[in-house]
């Protein structure tokens, strides 16, 4: 086997061929089948989730951490099929419960100028990750994943992206490298970038703007708008969201070419079929920019999304061999730093010149 498909996800080496159909199971009988590793991963997060409020780092790196660190609870078979439901059962709904966030008249409100100027980011960060992925050796598909990470709203956009690329095309231990470095670089980015839109001497929508157009994680970067004032949290919010409203048809659009990658004559309708929790993430973001929801509600949904992908992002940690990942070196990494870094001036580069 070779090594870059060596840390693909572990249930593979403990699947079993039988020509016996698999005796009906109970409701009761599937939770008990899931409790272990469910139970395993809530642990896990639990704790990254006192880390990160304790100590004030990214929950989201917490809990990739803390999962590669118990990566060798998966010797026990018995947390297989928990750790399997988390990881793309939470992801899935926690991307559904994430578009209670966005609303149309937030992406109308940022400004046709502002968001032409935002998509050109976007699409630095994504054509650089693609670049760079090529030059060191690696897929089309890694570079995806690196440059939809980083463009769109971080860890989120990858595990989003990761459940239409599939493992086929990504290994496991390339998906939490990745994970790891998009984090990693989120929080680099909170704690640099405010300064430096101040040794700029950005106004407050500058600022707003480069932070919200250029750090990964949706949290890091309102954070990072307000450290620099209000008024930049403010606007900040509103170009980040803009981003996270585009993770729809950016995956959407990954999704078709994953479609047409893997069966190249299958109808033009079928292709047009997106994945159902997309479909969702849509359908809650127009009944979101129609009905007014309780802010209450919102804050509620808001914590609902961060613990079922915090769920997801530990499990997914925890089915990922830490060798193999250690083993892979620095090249892997460079298409996140890489676009990054494009992100950041293109970003710069606009708020300085059209706001």
């Amino acid at each position: 086997m070779a090594p870059d498909h060596a840390g693909d996800l572990y249930g593979e080496l403990f699947l079993v061929q039988s020509d016996t159909p698999a005796p009906k199971r109970s409701r009761l009988d599937e939770w008990k089948l899931l409790w272990p590793g469910f139970a395993v991963c809530a642990i896990a997060s639990i704790a990254a989730a006192w880390l990160s409020e304790h100590y004030g780092a990214p929950i989201i790196l917490m809990g990739l951490l803390i999962g590669l660190a118990l990566n060798f609870v998966t010797s026990e078979p018995r947390v297989h099929p928990g750790l399997d439901f988390v990881s793309k059962g939470c992801l899935r709904w926690g991307i559904v419960v994430l578009g209670t966030q966005v609303t149309i008249a937030q992406i109308g409100a940022l400004g046709p100028v502002p968001f032409l100027a935002l998509l050109v980011v976007m699409a630095a960060a994504m054509g650089t990750a693609l670049i760079v992925a090529r030059v060191t050796g690696a897929s089309a598909a890694i570079g995806i994943l690196a440059g939809g990470a980083t463009a769109i709203c971080g860890a989120s956009a990858a595990l989003a992206l990761f459940g239409v690329l599939g493992p086929k095309r990504v290994s496991q231990a390339q998906f939490a490298l990745t994970l790891v470095v998009v984090s990693l670089a989120s929080a680099l980015a909170m704690s640099f970038y405010p300064p430096l839109a101040g040794a700029l001497y950005l106004d407050d929508r500058q600022a707003g703007f480069l932070i919200g157009a250029s750090i990964h994680d949706v949290a890091q970067a309102i954070g990072g708008g307000y450290a620099y004032s209000d008024t930049a949290g403010s606007y900040a919010t509103i170009v980040k969201l803009s981003r996270v409203a585009l993770l729809a048809p950016i995956v959407t659009v990954v999704s078709l070419w994953a479609k047409d990658d893997d069966v190249p004559n299958r109808h033009w309708i079928r292709k047009l079929a997106l994945p159902w929790f997309i479909t969702l993430f849509l359908a809650t973001v127009v009944v979101n920019s129609i009905v007014t929801v309780p802010a209450q509600v919102a804050q509620l949904c808001l914590t609902l999304s961060k613990t079922l992908l915090l769920l997801a992002v530990t499990a997914t940690a925890m089915r990922s061999r830490l060798d193999l990942i250690m083993q892979m070196g620095w090249r892997p990494a460079m298409p996140v730093v890489a676009a990054t870094l494009a992100s950041l001036a293109v970003a710069t580069a606009f708020s300085m010149i059209i706001l």
